[in-house]
Parts: structure tokens; sequence; C-alpha cells
């Protein structure tokens, strides 16, 4: 039986994609073949050695030792795209909640509870809470990946000017996005050019407080800026200064923090960009499925720290070895099978970084001894046959 741990409270509809009778799927049990997750954090957790891989249902992994498991060999997935619509909805959403003073509006007339002639009052109230309307403004989208294409797709329905910067947009996006998207080149121009600007990039160590002072200071006067990544993209200081000087108008985040929270003209969102039901399941599932693919046949898809490799399991013995990214690394490995007499059926290999990930199919059985004399070789990681 194949163990899986869980460690959060995983959606029905991604347990069942794993068979009852292959896997056993438990909170709590000793030395799982994976583990599925989705916001519990395991950076002070002893991770089993009999761990092959952890599914984060949802795409964020800043709850994950990342570099432990990779030096590990264990693959760590994610699922992108996964809660894109449930984003998408929230992003459009605080578009127009940054823009009508809708909040403010609601939170004013529940305070009104008591009063006699309610309507005579909020006819006379009412001007204090006026807006500005979305269409023919200019929203500026930074990363183009899932959520961010969404986005810009539906904001042009809603008559919105769009223009988007992702120097890393891939081919798959570039298909799905609409061609009245304008493509920018430098972030500069976003910030100067667009009434509304949108963040959809990762957190790494380039794009940590990338929105500086610098940036912000180059936007319009009263512009809207959402943040639906991580709070860490923006710097706290300098956007505390643009909202005060009124160059940004209103900051909408989903994820608040204990500066954030007290600036004026923010809208704190507690996080619930993938907070709904379908998102849940989609996330789950899709975690499920990698998961149980990469336990089975070895096949890796989107994984955050190894390569995306897939060959067709017809079958026949497996063997796959995570190693590191160095010279004649596949040269010794098919050396060693070729001196026991080990016939290769397929094979493939990529490499994603400093590590890379090698699946070969084998014509013969392989003994043990030459699974150990594969992993004696320098720049192996980890060793599986299937």
């Amino acid at each position: 039986m194949i163990k899986i741990q869980t460690l959060n409270n995983i959606s029905k509809n991604g347990i069942n994609e794993f068979p009852i009778q292959n896997y056993t799927i438990e909170n709590d049990m000793n030395e799982p073949d994976g583990i599925l997750l989705r916001s519990y954090s395991m950076h002070e957790m002893n991770i089993p050695e009999s761990v092959k891989a952890i599914a984060r249902a949802g795409a964020g992994v800043n709850n994950i030792p990342i570099d432990d498991c990779t030096a590990r060999g264990i693959v760590v997935f994610n699922t992108p795209g996964a809660n894109a619509n449930a984003v998408k909805e929230l992003v459009l959403t605080s578009l127009l909640l940054s823009s009508r003073r809708i909040l403010e509006g609601v939170e004013w007339t529940r305070s009104l509870f008591g009063e006699s002639n309610i309507t005579k009052i909020v006819e006379a109230g009412k001007k204090e809470y006026a807006g500005v309307e979305i269409a023919g403004k200019k929203l500026g989208i930074i990363g183009l990946g899932a959520i961010g294409a969404l986005v810009a797709n539906d904001a042009l329905a809603l008559d919105m000017e769009v223009y988007g910067y992702d120097p890393y947009i891939s081919v798959d996006t570039a298909w799905r996005l609409s061609r009245n998207v304008q493509r920018i080149d430098n972030l500069e121009e976003i910030f100067s050019t667009c009434d509304y600007i949108t963040i959809h990039v990762p957190l790494t160590n380039e794009t940590n407080r990338f929105v500086n002072e610098k940036l912000l200071s180059l936007m319009k006067k009263g512009s809207r800026l959402l943040n639906f990544s991580r709070a860490e993209l923006v710097d706290d200081a300098a956007l505390e200064n643009a909202l005060n000087d009124g160059t940004v108008g209103v900051y909408v985040t989903d994820f608040p923090n204990e500066k954030v929270i007290g600036m004026q003209n923010v809208i704190p969102i507690p996080h619930l960009g993938a907070s709904t039901k379908e998102s849940e399941e989609n996330c789950a599932r899709m975690a499920a499925k990698q998961l149980k693919n990469y336990l089975e046949t070895g096949n890796i898809k989107n994984s955050v720290n190894f390569p995306n490799v897939e060959l067709p399991y017809t079958g026949k013995k497996r063997i796959t070895i995570s190693h590191k990214n160095i010279p004649n690394m596949v040269g010794q490995i098919t050396g060693l099978l070729a001196k026991y007499h080990v016939n290769i059926a397929d094979m493939l290999n990529r490499s994603k970084g400093a590590y890379a990930y090698t699946m070969i199919d084998l014509d013969d059985m392989i003994n043990e001894q030459v699974e150990q004399y594969i992993k004696q070789i320098e720049g192996v990681i980890s060793v599986r046959i299937i």
C-alpha cells in the first residue's frame, strides 16, 4: 500500500483520486510515501526519510522548506491555475471596491440603525461616498500568468484599457490572452501610465519589495494599487508615504500585515483569494493527481523544485534518479547499466537550475546491487525503482 499523510483537511474530491485498494490516507502516520497539505507550515516538521513527494493544494509554497526538500530529492508540487478563477473574481471585485467607496457607504448605513426617516438621511448623506467608474480607465497588470491573463481578458470586457507587463510570459498564456491587451516592456511605463495596477508575480529574491519608492513616485495622483500575490512584494514604508501624500488613492491587499492594516485608504482582505468551495476542490484534485502520478509512474508536472518530466508509462521496470545538474551524470548512469548488461528501452533527462531528473525504462530487471552503485555516483541524490 502507498501511504499518504494529510496535514490539513483536504476536499473529498481530492482524496477520492487515490484508489482505496492501493492507498492508505491518514492525518497521522509513520513513514508516509507522500504528503498532501494546504497551509500547514512544515518548516519545524521533521520530514520522514520515507517521503518522496509533497503536494500543496494551492499556488504558494512558502510553508514548505523547499531547499531542504530539494537537497533530499523530495519533489514538491503546487497547483498553479487551479484557483485562478477565484482570485480573478476577487480582483475584479476589488477594482470596484477601490473605486466606488462601497464598503464605507455600507458601514455608514449600518450605523444609522435606530434612526427615524432612514430614507431621507441616506439621500442626504450619499454624496459623501461618491466614487469613479472603471470603464475607460487604464489597468496595468504585472504578471500575465494564469490569474493575470484571466483578469486582463475580463477587464477588457468591462471596457477598461488593459496593459500587461511580463518578460517571462509563456506560449500557453500568450494563446489565451486577448490580442487587445497592450504589451508594455518596462515597469516604469506601467506605473506612470495606468490608473489601476494589479500585481500577479511570485515572491522571489528579485521581486522582494520591487514596488518601491521609485516606482510608486511615478504613479498618477490617486491611482489604485492591488496586491493579490504576496505582502513582501510592496515596500511598506514607501507605500505609507504614497498613501499619505495621495499618490496611491487606495491600496487593496489580500495579504494584510501589522503595519499595512493601520494605514489610511487601505482595504485589507483576509487572504480570501482562493477561499471558494470550487477553488479548494480544484486545488485538492490537481494536487492529488500530481502526487499520485509521480508515486506511480515517476512523471513530474508542476513541481517547484524539479523539472517537468513526462515519459509514457508502459509497465516496464522504471528507474528514476534525482541528481545534481553536472556534466557526465547521464553517461555515468547509462555506463553502469551497460556494465551490468541492463538494456535501456527509453530514457528522458531534464534539468531545472542546479538540479536534474532522469527517468529510464528498462527491458531487463535491475538488482539491488546496481541500484546501490547508482546511488554511490557523486551528485546523485535519490534513486527509485518503479
